[in-house]
């Protein structure tokens, strides 16, 4: 039997669930969710293999108009995914009229690749509204094939997960037919204190923190990690650390049950708090940090 393969890139508005959709298509938790916009910073893969098949899908950030080096860092990681997609995924959610770039849209509307319009959370509407929205949708993007979608209840996801399979080149696998994505350990360790800090901080808090693992020990039965979180002010240390240490106590014990389940092993978790003024702007930092910069 011929072997499929290519890259599925997932693409829209911050929010909108793409996060979600490709973690119900990989089967783990590689993408943060939370109800916070610009959750995902980098272009995250996570791979679905079979006999015959191996997608690479691509979960970027949430198109916006970058603010500081960081959001234009993460705009790039956007326009990357229009460069190497066999099959794209505009994710749209109900109510949702247009993408907040007029230039990433016209680029979707001129795609010369499939394009899979999803319309999300169809479990918060009805069908009169649904219809009206398809319809908008295909006024819009003519030469899109759209599917109404609930990634979070999971409903028609392995319908379009079938299709996406119909739609790809005959090709060799891309990557070892064992590995779920390309990013290493220390990147998911970073990125599930980070959604702690999101779940659990107000404002402008979660939005001025990295997180940077310094040491990641695996043993036969436990694994030792100490992380540090990098804040922008003196101030955001305090609150991130909370009265006598509570808060980011709550953070390490989170994030610690989190990474058991995700690498099926005990996890001994340190957490440091450091200053690092103006990271977002820095473009030396944000190499250091895995962004462009």
């Amino acid at each position: 039997m011929a072997h499929k393969a290519g890259f599925v890139n997932i693409i829209g508005n911050p929010n909108v669930g793409k996060s979600t959709l490709m973690n119900a298509f990989v089967g783990e938790k590689l993408s943060i969710i939370t109800s916070k916009a610009q959750t995902t910073r980098h272009r995250i893969l996570g791979i679905v293999n079979g006999d015959d098949f191996q997608v690479i899908l691509s979960d970027t950030p949430g198109i916006i108009k970058p603010a500081y080096e960081l959001q234009t860092s993460m705009m790039d990681f956007v326009k990357s995914a229009f460069e190497d997609a066999d099959v794209l995924l505009y994710m749209v959610e109900i109510g949702e009229k247009a993408l907040k770039d007029d230039a990433f849209f016209k680029k979707i509307q001129n795609s010369k690749i499939p394009v899979l319009l999803l319309l999300n959370k169809i479990d918060t509407s009805d069908q009169e509204i649904l219809e009206a929205q398809m319809q908008h949708w295909q006024d819009l993007l003519p030469k899109a094939e759209i599917h109404p979608i609930s990634a979070l209840e999971n409903f028609n996801v392995k319908e379009v997960f079938n299709r996406i399979l119909e739609l790809l080149p005959e090709a060799p696998p891309y990557y070892p037919k064992d590995q779920l994505t390309d990013k290493p350990e220390r990147f998911f360790v970073n990125e599930t204190i980070r959604e702690k800090i999101l779940l659990h901080y107000k404002k402008e808090i979660p939005y001025s923190v990295e997180v940077e693992t310094e040491e990641f020990l695996e043993d036969d039965d436990i694994i030792r990690i100490r992380s540090v979180i990098m804040v922008e002010r003196d101030t955001q240390k305090g609150i991130i650390i909370g009265h006598k240490g509570s808060a980011l106590k709550r953070v390490g014990v989170e994030a610690r049950k989190d990474l058991e389940k995700f690498f099926d092993k005990q996890v001994h978790i340190e957490l440091y708090v450091k200053v690092n003024k103006n990271w977002r702007s820095n473009s030396q930092q944000l190499r250091r940090f895995g962004y462009n910069g």
